[in-house]
């Protein structure tokens, strides 16, 4: 009922507006402004009776509600992807405060195998100069006994040629006698 008055009032505003009162718009049905305007209060009677703005409004409200959820959704997702966000930024942080404790505990190591390396190169230095002078030492006693030996040698062959030249035949048979006696008794 309320539309039908608002129809009502609208249509007599038109009606005694000042376009009609100069005779613009005579109500006769040969005059085509008069029968557009007609046509379009009847289309707009129409749709307010049947409701027709408050279903758009509706349709309105639910489009602007819709929108309105999805924009909240949307913030919401934004909200938690910044969260995860944080959390792999602090994970990346954390892996690389690990990374490096990593490193360092890993130069450490080396250092001390190196140091490690060292002592134990100096030891075999130090073992195998041992061994080398041992041997060096060896190699002169040995050195030094074939000299005394074959110095004995000499002087052995030396000393039995001038024995051999100096000593007659009879002495030379006593002394084989002296010796093979000796022999015996040492062996006995």
């Amino acid at each position: 009922m309320r539309n039908l008055a608002l129809i009502t009032t609208g249509a007599t505003t038109l009606l005694a507006s000042p376009a009609l009162a100069a005779g613009g718009l005579s109500p006769s049905l040969w005059n085509t402004n008069f029968v557009v305007l007609i046509s379009f209060l009847l289309f707009v009677g129409v749709l307010i009776y049947f409701k027709v703005p408050a279903l758009l409004t509706g349709q309105l409200d639910k489009r602007s509600d819709a929108i309105r959820a999805e924009l909240d959704e949307a913030r919401a997702l934004r909200e938690e992807a910044q969260t995860v966000l944080a959390t792999f930024e602090r994970k990346q942080a954390e892996v690389k405060d690990q990374a490096e404790r990593i490193i360092a505990h890993a130069k450490d190591q080396a250092k001390v195998a190196a140091e490690v390396a060292k002592e134990d190169l100096a030891q075999s230095i130090k073992r195998r100069l041992a061994g080398a002078d041992d041997q060096i030492a060896s190699a002169e006693a040995a050195a030094v006994r074939s000299i005394k030996d074959k110095a004995v040698q000499v002087a052995v062959a030396a000393a039995g040629d001038v024995v051999a030249k100096q000593m007659s035949a009879a002495e030379a048979d006593k002394l084989i006698e002296a010796s093979i006696s000796e022999a015996g008794e040492k062996l006995h």
